[in-house]
């Protein structure tokens, strides 16, 4: 297996995360004009921010550097190894969904209801093509009069709940790529693993987001889906095949190596996180206002990652795929696509609601925990017969 060595970003990653989370909070509390009009440079979709301007340039030079590494005839071969893939989809589709429910029902439902609050309750959107008079019941809810604008009243917990869900099933697609470049995975499998997973969701997304969340039927975000995976996955996957052709063939391949992939290193990670300072800027003052809030959503989320992640390694153990494979086949269900579940819920529920802070707190877990996975990887690459790179 090749070696990867890490650089001072990647291996001091943890650290820079740390510092650029807390950059952000403070950004947001200091600045917060300037974290507002950042915040507000956003594609919409009828009245919902679907894609943050700022964020979908950071993501590009995040994931750029990735493509334009990938030799796509590896990309064809990997496909051909159908084992990694159906074990994704089978995670992804079969088993998250479904723990994620049940998880977060145990602890914010049973466990946890009574610290956050049996009697509380949320204001969340009137679901889509939904026409009740005020004191209606629909659901768990009931139709109420805000502002001059009808409105459904529902417990606390079960606005955090539906914002667990809308992560639960939302595979990661875009960001994988950094977590399987860093655990020196496959980067050609995990490519193809992307491109079948997002088109995965624009049919399950909606059909089990509606069959889970149980309070009217959920709309299929198309727009905000095909948006989300155009900017985030195509579009640095179309300019890094081109300009990967284009530069080898008018400086060569060593060159290619050995000067242009060596200056673009750094790239990815520092994009990455300037992402966090941008993230965290935006949401700062809710984290820095419900800090206990956050820690109750955040427990069943960290188990979720946790369970599907050893669910994903472990079956690809069984599996006997190499290591290379079995570290993106088992991050990529443990992984959330957080800008999906976090422009769905702000569709659905209204920015405000307890479901978009619930995949708000997706974020704030997501990198520490990640690169925590990706560490156990590397560490137990011997597991599947390969030494330590």
């Amino acid at each position: 297996m090749e070696t990867k060595k890490l650089n001072i970003f990647e291996r001091y990653l943890t650290l820079w995360v740390a510092l650029c989370i807390v950059g952000g909070i403070v950004l947001g509390k200091l600045a917060p004009d300037v974290a507002n009009r950042l915040d507000r440079m956003a594609i919409y979709v009828g009245e919902a921010p679907v894609v943050s301007i700022p964020i979908a340039i950071a993501l590009f030079f995040m994931m750029y550097p990735i493509m334009v590494k990938i030799d796509f005839a590896s990309v064809v071969k990997a496909g051909k190894s159908g084992k990694p893939v159906w074990l994704t989809l089978f995670v992804n589709w079969a088993i998250k969904p479904f723990t994620m429910y049940a998880i977060a029902l145990l602890f914010l439902g049973v466990l946890f209801r009574g610290l956050i609050g049996a009697e509380a309750t949320d204001l969340v959107k009137m679901p889509f093509g939904l026409d009740l008079d005020v004191g209606a019941v629909h659901g768990a809810g009931t139709v109420v009069l805000q502002d001059g604008v009808k409105m459904l009243q529902i417990p606390l917990w079960r606005s955090y709940f539906a914002g667990c869900i809308l992560l639960g099933i939302a595979p990661c697609t875009a960001m994988v790529l950094v977590w399987g470049y860093l655990a020196r995975g496959n980067d050609g499998l995990t490519l193809v693993m992307v491109a079948i997973n997002s088109l995965t969701m624009l049919v399950l997304y909606g059909l089990l987001g509606g069959f889970l969340l149980g309070v009217g039927k959920l709309p299929v975000p198309w727009q905000a889906l095909v948006l989300s995976i155009a900017i985030y996955v195509a579009l640095p996957l179309v300019a890094g095949y081109f300009s990967r052709k284009w530069i080898i063939a008018a400086k060569g391949e060593t060159w290619f190596r050995e000067k242009f992939l060596h200056v673009l290193s750094p790239v990815s990670i520092a994009a990455l996180l300037v992402t966090l300072v941008l993230l965290f800027s935006f949401k700062g003052e809710i984290i820095l206002t419900q800090p206990l809030t956050i820690l109750w959503i955040a427990i069943p989320l960290f188990l979720q990652t946790m369970l599907i992640f050893w669910i994903g390694y472990a079956l690809a153990k069984w599996l006997k795929l190499p290591y290379a494979d079995a570290a993106p086949a088992a991050m990529i269900g443990a992984s959330n696509h957080f800008e999906v579940a976090i422009a769905t819920a702000t569709m659905l529920f209204g920015l405000s609601s307890g479901a978009a802070l619930a995949t708000v707190v997706g974020v704030l877990i997501e990198v520490p925990v990640m690169l925590w996975l990706v560490k156990i990887c590397l560490r137990t690459q011997h597991w599947f017969g390969e030494a330590r790179a």
